[in-house]
């Protein structure tokens, strides 16, 4: 069969005006390639159409004609909860050209949702619920519909939902990516700037599942448990990148990298052996981070460790993040530092329960770390979540699908008087983490380091002049 997926470009950042996100850090979509590469093992020919990748067309109708001249059999939309919509467009777009077309869509906020997507959006023929690897080989090898677990599908009149499908046990089982099927990989896929000092870079996946479950996150809905790829496979993986693409540093994007200790002290191990040249940046957990691990990991090639703390707001966290402590946290910081990693703490501004207290107190914590980096998510509740439900009961929600991205407040909770204002706190903090003087001064001295994100930034300097407005506190 000849496949196409497809992942849709989604809402712009700012409404009305030019997406400049991908400007900044653009990532392969990492589950289209696995599902990719799976596919083609099975035997099919398969295309991957980016529409955020850097050859990709302006408007979702030149994306769909980019998608129909390939004339696929079938079509496999991956959507998040703000490209659904996009994502749905383009393959309506699709199946006025090609009306024999099989449309399939999956993703988070497919399984989030389910059934009632099928209802009321008929240009889908199947949706499909958790991993999609099997699911898709299964349907693309002609197998009955009512037989193939995580499959959502019209019989007649009626809509079925199927068995769910088991979770993939062993991960070393699955081929790497399909990078390879992107257009302009990996130059065109670049990491965040100042995160890396060498060039050119990627994003991996490790492992599947959590056993924890913070209030906001969406994944919840794949249920609990952690699934993880062999220190060889990552091994094997990273070199992959290097050998076939030239990629000297990954960005590892698992929640929970070093859950599973042992492993990591393989990989490190095999990496200081048996060195690839290559960097990689990881996430920890407080808990899960002692400093002979750090210092193994700084030793295999670490540049950068980061950390979800989300607010400094003790009742916050115990809400949202249970299990974490602040006095906990800032000794895993200082442990990173101590290390000579660099340390970026990972925040999320505007939850259930926000006030204008916490905020300011999340900010003056954050001032207080010396980090070297760090991100600040706007709460966006994503249905699946455990918080999704009753969260009207919270604030004020705008129940947008494309404006929902992390990157607008579509929420504001009760304790902040309007979402203007919790805009203005946010540029407020933004611009006085990085105009600190003192961590301007650590910044500098690695500037050179930096110079190929310095190379980028100068190239790209007009969209991000016009993207720095955006961050510049206004008290109209």
């Amino acid at each position: 069969m000849r496949i196409v997926l497809a992942h849709p470009a989604g809402s712009n950042w700012i409404k009305g005006e030019k997406d400049l996100a991908a400007v900044a850090n653009r990532m392969a979509p990492l589950g289209l390639l696995s599902i990719a590469s799976y596919l083609e093992r099975s035997g099919h020919e398969v295309f991957v159409h980016d529409c955020l990748g850097p050859g990709a067309r302006a408007g979702t109708e030149e994306n769909a004609a980019a998608v129909a001249s390939l004339m696929p059999d079938m079509i496999g939309v991956s959507a998040t909860t703000s490209g659904f919509l996009d994502g749905y467009r383009l393959a309506s777009l699709v199946k006025k050209k090609l009306p024999g077309v099989i449309v399939v869509f999956g993703g988070v906020h497919i399984s989030a949702l389910g059934a009632t997507l099928l209802e009321n959006y008929s240009d889908i023929d199947y949706l499909c619920l958790g991993e999609g690897e099997a699911t898709m080989a299964e349907l693309a090898g002609g197998r009955e519909p009512k037989e193939i677990d995580g499959l959502v599908w019209r019989d007649g009149g009626a809509v079925r939902v199927n068995t769910p499908r088991a979770h993939i046990a062993d991960l070393d089982s699955l081929p790497f990516p399909a990078y390879g099927k992107l257009a302009g990989f990996p130059r065109g896929y670049n990491l965040p700037l100042f995160s890396y000092v060498r060039a050119p870079g990627a994003t991996m996946v490790t492992s599947r599942g959590c056993p924890y479950q913070c209030s906001y996150c969406d994944r919840s809905v794949f249920k609990r448990g952690f699934r993880y790829n062999s220190a060889g496979y990552i091994y094997e993986h990273m070199k992959h990148l290097r050998n076939d693409f030239g990629v000297r540093h990954v960005n590892i994007y698992d929640d929970l990298f070093t859950l599973n200790r042992e492993r990591i002290e393989e990989l490190c191990r095999l990496l200081i052996t048996t060195p690839l040249g290559m960097n990689f940046n990881c996430a920890v957990r407080v808990g899960h981070a002692d400093d002979a691990l750090l210092a193994l990991l700084k030793k295999a090639g670490c540049l950068m460790v980061s950390l979800g703390i989300e607010s400094a707001d003790p009742e916050m966290l115990k809400r949202h993040k249970a299990g974490v402590k602040l006095e906990a946290v800032r000794e895993t910081v200082a442990r990173i530092r101590k290390q000579g990693l660099r340390a970026k703490g990972l925040f999320m501004m505007g939850l259930p329960g926000e006030t204008e207290e916490s905020v300011r107190a999340t900010s003056d914590f954050i001032m207080s770390l010396g980090l070297d980096d760090m991100n600040m998510a706007k709460f966006t509740p994503f249905p699946g979540a455990p918080i999704w439900d009753g969260i009207e009961k919270e604030g004020t929600l705008d129940n947008d699908w494309q404006q929902m991205n992390c990157l607008n407040f579509v929420f504001v909770p009760k304790g902040i008087s309007s979402r203007k204002r919790l805009d203005l706190l946010y540029n407020e903090h933004v611009k006085r983490f990085y105009s600190d003087q003192a961590w301007r001064r650590k910044f500098a001295k690695r500037l050179w380091q930096h110079r190929w994100s310095l190379w980028y930034l100068i190239k790209h300097l007009p969209s991000f002049a016009a993207a720095r407005k955006n961050f510049e506190p206004s008290h109209d």
